[in-house]
């Protein structure tokens, strides 16, 4: 017995007529309509809707699903083209600064060097059926297994390794938000206190002042120092604030009661810059007379006087690994220091001109030293040349890095840039404005410093101002692209 099948619509009911409407009472016409009605609602339920396609999504669902299928079908492909490109980035700050490449060249030969010679075609020649004879011209080729003398001339007559470019992090631009103002002279030096509550200033005043962070208000104002305080620090593991200035006194101040309680007598001329070591109960400064000297914290005692710049010591840092120790000098040398020997271990005379600031990148083992020449960025603890960060054209007087890789350089003429530590690309440039009742040359930046989230910038200015600067919030990598053209990125070898 077969089932016969019979068609849906061939069941639903004829829509009425307006002959069958007119014979029926209104009731009737209501119920009918009705009863129509809800017949061809059921058919379109039935056979109008595709059931087997899933039911729309809010955009936000449709985005996390593409998400998750992203990560699970290609999730392999991401990973590894991450892992390349971090292996990249670190096969860079691993590089020397040349590297010899296989090729030919000439050399002149002397006795007892053992050399690959080669004749006309290129062929390598056995040195055992001839001797060659001191002063004969002779084709090299460079071996992988040389001495270290021949690897050295291979090294000077081939061309370094070719130039590598990196594309730069994208950063949001930083735009200013606050002046504060109240120092009567020139704002020469500045820190952040580890709390990150309030800040310290020092100036061509005299005068030592502390601000608060979030409100920009004046908390306190130190007096002691009998001509222009230049550099200020807070000690990261005491209640400590240590200053030095023109009239050669290095303080330390008491935070809890605001007064001095130690001095530290030693210096011949005026300081210029002072670190405190963030490990051990030790401070080094560093002044006009040359030296860098290195003070028992507790005991106010020299330890150690670092002699070896021939002009004025700009900048000093410390740091727990060795090297310990980085001064910069107006001699255009950046010296590395042994803390323990109490002695140079390398000297850095790449720079053309002065050396008035340093900074240490936060998280990789690298520095940087600003001169007008150029910014240099170095690779610890041998001192390696890693790039040039160029384009800032003028005597930089502070550098500042935190920990998402900005590099900031402040100069006398009033102009700030910012730079990509990685890349040395400058993403920002700006230029301040003096304060009113300042005259234009008073637009120099003296100091800088991030605060310890790294989200807002501090400046000493010229022009009796500090300002305060942060990321624009509102910024996007679409409403503000990286303008980089790599093939005008270039870094020289030296």
């Amino acid at each position: 017995m077969s089932a016969s099948v019979s068609d849906p619509y061939e069941q639903m009911p004829a829509a009425p007529t307006d002959d069958d409407l007119e014979d029926k009472p209104e009731a009737d016409k209501k119920a009918l309509l009705n009863q129509v009605f809800k017949s061809l609602k059921r058919a379109q339920d039935l056979f109008y809707h595709d059931y087997a396609q899933p039911p729309p999504m809010p955009e936000e669902n449709d985005s996390l699903i593409r998400s998750m299928k992203r990560k699970h079908e290609y999730g392999n492909v991401i990973k590894k083209v991450e892992e390349m490109k971090v292996r990249r980035e670190n096969e860079m700050l691993a590089l020397p600064t040349s590297q010899p490449m296989h090729g030919t060249g000439s050399v002149i030969a002397s006795a007892g060097t053992p050399l690959a010679i080669t004749d006309g075609s290129g062929k390598l020649v056995n040195q055992q059926q001839g001797s060659a004879k001191s002063g004969t011209l002779l084709p090299l080729v460079p071996l992988g297994n040389s001495s270290k003398g021949e690897d050295n001339t291979t090294r000077s007559l081939l061309p370094s390794k070719a130039p590598m470019m990196m594309k730069p992090k994208w950063h949001a631009p930083w735009k200013l938000y606050r002046v504060a103002s109240g120092h009567t002279g020139w704002v020469r030096a500045v820190d952040v206190e580890p709390g990150n509550q309030w800040f310290a200033s020092g100036g061509a005043d005299r005068i030592i002042k502390i601000w608060d962070l979030a409100s920009g208000q004046l908390k306190l104002s130190l007096t002691g120092h009998i001509s222009s305080v230049r550099a200020v620090k807070v000690s990261p593991r005491h209640p400590f604030l240590f200053s030095g200035g023109e009239d050669k006194q290095v303080k330390c101040w008491d935070l809890e009661y605001n007064k001095v309680i130690r001095h530290y007598h030693g210096h011949l001329s005026a300081v210029q810059a002072l670190s405190v070591h963030p490990s051990l109960d030790v401070l080094v400064t560093c002044a006009r007379d040359s030296t860098a000297r290195v003070w028992d914290m507790r005991t106010k005692a020299q330890v150690h006087c670092f002699a070896g710049h021939t002009n004025t010591v700009a900048d000093v840092v410390c740091q727990s690994v060795d090297p310990q120790v980085i001064t910069a000098s107006h001699d255009a040398t950046v010296r590395l220091w042994d803390l323990a020997a109490g002695r140079s271990m390398c000297t850095l005379t790449h720079h053309k001109k002065s050396v008035r600031a340093l900074t240490i990148h936060p998280r990789l083992n690298m520095f940087a030293s600003a001169s007008p020449d150029n910014i240099k960025q170095w690779k610890l603890p041998k001192g390696e040349f890693m790039q040039n960060l160029s384009g800032h054209n003028a005597i930089i007087n502070t550098l500042s890095s935190n920990d998402d890789g900005v590099v900031v350089s402040g100069a006398d003429n009033g102009s700030l840039c910012f730079w990509d530590w990685r890349s040395g690309f400058c993403f920002q440039k700006i230029q301040t404005k003096p304060q009113p009742g300042s005259i234009e040359s008073e637009a120099g930046i003296y100091a800088s410093c991030f605060d310890k989230t790294g989200l807002r910038l501090i400046t000493a200015e010229a022009d009796k101002t500090i300002k305060m600067y942060k990321e624009d919030d509102e910024a996007t990598e679409e409403s503000h692209p990286i303008v980089w053209r790599p093939e005008i990125v270039k870094k020289k070898a030296y």
